[in-house]
């Protein structure tokens, strides 16, 4: 590949220089806490993964297909429960936001991908906006899953 941008893109897509990767700040995440608030914490780390997973999906989506119906804001982006039902819920979760983050890659990384043409069915947006989007969106969010770690006492040191 021989686009900077596009390289640039992919970089901040998979994570790991400035801020915490994914994997690493989900990984090994304790079960017992995963629906646990530390006092004056707005959220549980099982709203935010489920906060990321769906706003990420509703990214992708909306960059796939032209008819795609975004979620009602702001209750269709987060969970109804404060916990995960279940060890395989949030596995389920995790998996998910790895295979729409791996999508939006493929999406930037292919050559025929206009980075820059409108997305059709949007209002102006186009891929290279939205894969910043989703960028920026789960950077806020992996910090504040990183906080609540710490917070609970469960942040590798």
């Amino acid at each position: 590949m021989n686009d900077p941008v596009r390289e640039q893109v992919l970089l901040l897509l998979r994570g790991g220089r400035a801020h915490a990767a994914f994997n690493d700040v989900v990984k090994d995440f304790p079960a017992k806490l995963r629906g646990v608030k530390p006092n004056g914490a707005p959220h549980t780390a099982w709203q935010l993964l489920e906060h990321m997973r769906i706003a990420q999906w509703d990214i992708v989506e909306f960059c796939r297909d032209p008819k795609h119906v975004s979620p009602k804001w702001p209750e269709g982006y987060w969970p109804k429960t404060e916990t995960p039902s279940s060890d395989a819920a949030w596995k389920k979760s995790v998996a998910a936001v790895k295979k729409d983050l791996a999508a939006m890659e493929k999406m930037v990384e292919k050559p025929k991908t206009d980075l820059y043409t409108p997305v059709p069915g949007g209002t102006g947006q186009n891929i290279l906006n939205q894969a910043l989007l989703l960028v920026d969106h789960n950077a806020y969010h992996l910090g504040q899953l990183v906080l609540l770690r710490r917070l609970l006492g469960a942040w590798p040191e």
